[in-house]
């Protein structure tokens, strides 16, 4: 497992091995480490700008002894098919998933870059910046992702986050959908109807969700893939 200070670390050494300057950003587990809602992970996931700069940090793990490794038992077969899946790099217990410009069919939109919950230069020869996620955007990730242990990061992040963004969510998986995550609102109505198990989450988010995809019924009985 990771702690926040072993990831500080990892950054710092990867500050100093990378060739180039380098932006990713942080929205899984590792991200909710910067909240303090998570005190280890297992694995660092970012989304880099470029392929060029993946290259260029997955030779920087290597240098520190990190290999590739199959991604077939962390996500859904069906998301493994997807051409933007991510490189796994391993070490010991620790791992990182790297994606490129989106996570599966979910883009980089201009309002994740902009609307941030924190940035960290980490500076050698070159800088590591490290941008991380604001909690609605980490929770939208985590749907998408959906990995072992991602539902439950989901559950404490909306009860930890007081101040959580509920239609800032709906608002960007519309975005998303519109700009052609098909499914996004599956993924997104899914974990909602578990959420509903543990947190308040009202009607008309689920109405707004069926109305994108064209559907009428404000119940939130959930939706099916075509």
């Amino acid at each position: 497992m990771i702690t926040y200070q072993d990831q500080m670390e990892l950054f710092r050494l990867l500050a100093n091995a990378i060739k180039k300057d380098i932006t990713c950003y942080a929205f899984g587990g590792n991200a909710m480490m910067f909240y303090g809602y998570k005190e280890e992970t297992k694995d660092v996931d970012l989304l880099l700008e470029d392929q060029e700069s993946r290259r260029e940090f997955t030779l920087a793990l290597r240098s520190l002894g990190y290999m590739e490794t199959s991604a077939t038992r962390i996500y859904l077969p069906e998301k493994l098919k997807d051409p933007n899946a991510p490189l796994v790099y391993k070490k010991g217990e620790g791992r990182f998933d790297l994606f490129i410009g989106s996570i599966f069919r979910t883009l980089l939109s201009p309002k994740m870059k902009e609307d941030l919950f924190a940035v960290h230069e980490f500076k050698s020869e070159h800088t590591l910046t490290v941008k991380v996620f604001n909690s609605e955007f980490i929770v939208l990730l985590k749907s998408v992702t959906s990995r072992d242990r991602d539902f439950e990061d989901i559950v404490t992040i909306v009860k930890k986050d007081k101040h959580f963004g509920w239609q800032y969510l709906i608002d960007e998986v519309l975005w998303q959908y519109q700009h052609g995550d098909s499914l996004v609102l599956l993924d997104v109505e899914k974990m909602l109807q578990e959420l509903k198990k543990y947190v308040l989450v009202e009607e008309k988010y689920f109405k707004q969700l069926h109305q994108a995809g064209g559907r009428s019924k404000t119940s939130s009985s959930p939706m099916r893939r075509s």
